[in-house]
């Protein structure tokens, strides 16, 4: 018999829905991406959108719709004009979407033809994801209601078709945001710190599929099997009457190797391959995988897909010391990571472009990363796509929900429907993206936010996938014993729990270092865990972040680190990029080399105290807690009726503090004289504790000002328009406090760099 025809390729030209509005523009928004200019009406995101599983016919719906927001009990907007537009795949609240306003109910409809050659077909609508409950008609049928956010998902909408012209297709959607229980990541309605602009509505591509009557691929599990040299392919369809199943392997050799097999619908069919390619960052190697489903009977009534897949084994094993370590293909593999939000602040939850979405993971390579912690969201399939081709590890967060919001109870107690939403979103997530060789890890919870049954939940998740690990919960809130690591979280300095018999030492969070970008920030007010004066100080700062994590590698023996965070993200300033992508916020080859763990170019640093802080012995200063007059700072300034205490300044508790006089108001002012000793200097910088934010002068001149907060006392550069004097020298400090821990103290080292063959 002749096999279904199977000359497809993962970049396929496409046939675009007719926009509906050629004069439609993007909202204005706080700050857009190289990518925004990019972004057509007509064909936003017009990729394939589902890599590992392509046809060759298809009709991509994205495009401008018409939208309007709702109200609960609505009936669907059926055969009516709805009053406003929106850019489709683009969440309401973005600017690309056009819109850029939440609403709890939203409406889209919008209408679209049949190609005539489709008649004899059946006909699939695809959703990548709708956030959260999505109901959708077709011409006045109601074809079903979806919850879940992050996952894709089909109907055959063949019954509700017309005979010919337009069709009507209207989705009405629900997003409760922070007032529900429903998985949703970062997402509240009132954003701010670490929590973000919610996504409600469309927010992945919209597509449609011609499928023959008889014979359906609904989808693909694909395992590879390292130690037998063999993959196991596992089709899920349906098929009528007698029928054939074909698979043909093509391997990543040169010249490339054919494998083929043959078997039943979900059943596993099992592909012995020979001189075995596995995959890894520094060598991301695919093989492409052809599936075809025909009947016996006819040669047209089949199905035909392509995917892909790579060989490559992920474990927890001892290395030759007999530390418990995570091994990639049989080897210890350190893994070394960025936090990763997944947010743009033109598009929210969806990047502009494919380009824009496939720029972050490469420019995560360049900075010497093979590794990624996707942060409480599941991505379009197309960002795992790119992570499998261009070679980086991934860690799949599930997205928090519930008390998510600072929660921090471990043994939360959900509703019956909370927990089985979420359990019923976490299986979509291990299903929907199982096959991705990027992703090594499955996380369930984060720092306790919505965390309960954990023994529970990670064994249900080690059940559904074997092959991989499962970090039961990333930092607060470990069960011992639970799962394959065990991971901290620990601001801003590095540091590792010890490695256990059966689970290995993973660092889930460190750094937060901030620093604010002009002309690149979302908003005026922002912040990191720790504040830098400039690229110059996050460089050296990251450096020395990194000597520590190298340390830990070796001793106790930890085995992946992941640094907060890739980009910017809104208020947060603690990117290594720009919230825009714009700028590159650290010396980008010094970092590469650091995250790689090459050291041989960088400075070290002698530090000698030069003015004393108060860690070791009280500091004498005048304080006050009462707002002073706009020239406190001067050096003239009379500060006689201001109060006398030794440092530091705080409130007990806070990490790193060392407090000998109490502060718990918002704000304190500080003065202090100080003479320099006679010598030598090379770089004076400022040894400094403060949380949160401190303004610090010298002499009356702005010496430093930073945002955040530090856990220790850390070097921190002066600004060149400081002057010193032989004699007294006048500190002015002002500290003010947001939430938290508070405390204040000041000095001044001396810092001599000795470069990489430099003789002391």
């Amino acid at each position: 018999m002749k096999k279904t025809p199977l000359a497809l390729a993962l970049g396929l030209l496409v046939v675009l829905a007719p926009c509906l509005a050629a004069d439609w523009q993007p909202a204005k928004g706080p700050l857009t991406t190289p990518w925004t200019k990019d972004v057509k009406a007509d064909k936003p995101l017009p990729e394939y959108p589902r890599p590992q599983m392509v046809r060759p016919d298809w009709q991509n719906l994205n495009g401008v719709w018409q939208f309007a927001a709702g109200n609960a009990g609505d009936e669907p907007p059926t055969g009516k004009k709805l009053d406003q537009e929106i850019l489709v795949p683009f969440c309401a609240e973005s600017a690309l979407s056009g819109v850029m306003k939440h609403s709890e109910r939203v409406w889209y409809r919008r209408t679209f033809t049949v190609k005539k050659e489709w008649a004899e077909k059946r006909l699939l609508l695809h959703f990548g994801a709708v956030n959260w409950e999505a109901t959708v008609y077709v011409n006045g049928k109601k074809l079903g209601t979806h919850e879940g956010g992050y996952d894709g998902f089909s109907y055959d909408i063949t019954e509700a078709l017309k005979k010919d012209g337009d069709q009507e297709l209207i989705v009405g959607v629900w997003n409760p945001v922070d007032k529900g229980t429903q998985p949703r990541g970062k997402q509240v309605l009132k954003p701010g710190g670490i929590f973000y602009t919610p996504c409600t509505g469309i927010w992945q591509t919209v597509w449609l599929e011609p499928v023959f009557k008889a014979h359906l691929i609904e989808g693909l599990k694909i395992e590879p099997d390292v130690d037998h040299s063999k993959v196991r392919v596992t089709v899920i369809g349906q098929a009528k009457g007698a029928y054939t199943l074909d698979l043909t392997v093509t391997s990543p050799n040169q010249p490339p190797h054919v494998f083929a097999a043959s078997g039943k619908l979900g059943v596993p069919i099992e592909v012995s391959l020979d001189k075995l390619v596995l995959w890894s960052p520094e060598h991301p190697e695919l093989y492409v995988l052809s599936v075809g489903l025909g009947s016996l009977a006819t040669e047209e009534e089949g199905d035909g897909v392509r995917s892909y897949f790579a060989m490559r084994k992920i474990e927890v094993g001892k290395d030759d010391k007999g530390v418990t370590r995570i091994l990639l293909n049989g080897k210890p593999y350190f893994q070394m990571g960025p936090l990763d939000q997944g947010f743009w602040p033109d598009g929210i939850y969806t990047a502009p472009t494919d380009e824009a979405l496939k720029y972050d993971i490469e420019i995560t390579k360049k900075l010497g990363f093979n590794m990624i912690r996707k942060h409480v969201k599941v991505e379009p399939e197309r960002w795992y796509y790119w992570c499998d081709k261009l070679g980086i590890l991934v860690w799949q967060d599930m997205p928090s929900g519930d008390k998510s919001i600072g929660g921090n109870d471990p043994d939360l107690k959900r509703t019956p429907e909370s927990a089985k939403q979420f359990e019923r979103e976490l299986t979509r997530m291990i299903d929907g993206r199982g096959n991705h060789p990027c992703i090594v890890m499955w996380v369930p919870f984060n720092e306790g936010w919505g965390q309960y049954d954990t023994a529970r939940i990670v064994e249900m998740v080690k059940k559904q996938d074997p092959t991989r690990l499962v970090d039961g919960a990333s930092g607060w809130a470990d069960r011992k014993g639970v799962g394959d690591v065990h991971d901290i979280h620990h601001y801003p300095t590095p540091e590792s729990p010890d490695p256990e018999e059966k689970r290995a030492a993973v660092l889930g969070e460190f750094g937060g270092l901030g620093l604010a970008t002009e002309g690149h920030m979302w908003t005026k007010e922002n912040w990191g865990y720790q504040g830098v004066a400039n690229k110059a100080d996050l460089t050296k700062r990251y450096e020395k972040f990194l000597r520590r994590v190298y340390e830990l590698r070796d001793k106790p023996g930890m085995s992946a680190a992941i640094y907060t965070q890739t980009t910017d993200v809104e208020t947060e300033a603690n990117g290594l990029l720009t919230y825009d992508r714009a700028v590159i916020k650290i010396d980008l080859e010094r970092v590469a080399a650091a995250n790689r763990g090459d050291f041989s170019k960088v400075p070290t640093y002698t530090i000698t105290e030069v003015v004393p802080t108060s860690k070791k012995e009280g500091i004498a200063w005048k304080y006050t807690f009462e707002k002073p007059t706009k020239d406190w700072f001067q050096p003239e300034f009379k500060d006689d009726d201001w109060k006398e205490g030794k440092g530091g300044f705080g409130t007990k508790g806070t990490p790193g503090a060392v407090v000998r006089t109490e502060w718990k108001t918002d704000d304190i002012w500080l003065r202090r004289e100080f003479t320099l000793p006679p010598g030598k200097y090379g770089d004076l910088q400022l040894l400094l504790h403060h949380d949160d934010d401190v303004e610090v002068y010298i002499n009356g001149v702005l010496a430093a000002k930073l945002q955040g907060w530090k856990s220790d006392y850390e070097e921190t550069p002066i600004s060149a328009g400081v002057s010193w004097k032989r004699g007294k020298n006048v500190f002015a400090v002002h500290c003010h406090q947001f939430k938290g821990g508070q405390y204040i103290d000041v000095g001044i080292v001396d810092v001599k760099e000795e470069k990489p063959g430099e003789k002391k």
